[in-house]
């Protein structure tokens, strides 16, 4: 039986991803690389710490790793975080998994500060059982760190009583070394084959869709036996 629902925020809950990669690829321009936008948006759900080593050699990321990434933080700050949207149906959706009963985690590549911003634009603070950021991680995405410190603080929630919601293949690596399985979400953009060679059970448009084909889902399914 599901007792804990774990959702990623970026591309999953807001409409975000767009705009990571936009700051991303102004960043690296910055620091001397003009790297595709696309080949950029694809590592997108990944924290800095595994991104950047994508496009730039250890040697360069000595040099100014910390000063490129702070770079990027503050430039999406100040340009992109205000154009953030949410996804119709966030909160009615986490009011329907928290009258199931079940508990409601988040796992963000994101810094604490920017879920902060989130949890008010998504109106989900007072629906929100616990939350693991980058910053509760030695390592982000696709390495299981936030995922992990997400399921310790839910407590008496073990991986095959949990379900992660993500929109990249990179949240479903993370959550499934843990052995917790994975409902993909389009709304980020990845293709959904990916999602599934990734190891998805069920995909959906968005969080929309999972509420309205929520009586249906994996969500509400019982333990067979």
């Amino acid at each position: 039986m599901i007792k804990a629902v774990i959702f990623d925020i970026d591309g999953t809950l807001v409409d975000s991803v767009d705009l990571h990669a936009q700051a991303w690829k102004e960043a690296f321009r910055h620091f001397g690389k003009d790297i595709p936008y696309q080949q950029i948006r694809h590592q997108i759900g990944k924290g800095g710490d595994q991104l950047m080593p994508v496009f730039f050699t250890h040697e360069e990321l000595d040099e100014f790793g910390k000063r490129m990434e702070k770079f990027r933080g503050e430039l999406f700050k100040r340009e992109f975080l205000p154009r953030v949207r949410p996804f119709p149906k966030v909160r009615e959706l986490f009011q329907r998994i928290k009258e199931d009963g079940k508990k409601i985690a988040l796992a963000s590549s994101a810094k604490d500060e920017e879920i902060e911003i989130y949890k008010k634009l998504l109106r989900i603070e007072d629906l929100v059982h616990e939350e693991a950021s980058a910053d509760d991680a030695e390592k982000s995405k696709p390495h299981p760190d936030i995922f992990r410190a997400a399921l310790d603080r839910l407590g008496d929630v073990r991986p095959a009583e949990a379900i992660a919601v993500g929109d990249t293949p990179y949240d479903v690596d993370a959550a499934g070394q843990l052995r917790i399985k994975s409902i993909g979400m389009r709304c980020g953009g990845f293709p959904e084959a990916e999602l599934i060679a990734a190891g998805c059970i069920a995909i959906y448009d968005e969080p929309a869709d999972l509420l309205a084909r929520y009586e249906e889902s994996v969500l509400r399914q019982k333990e067979k036996g």
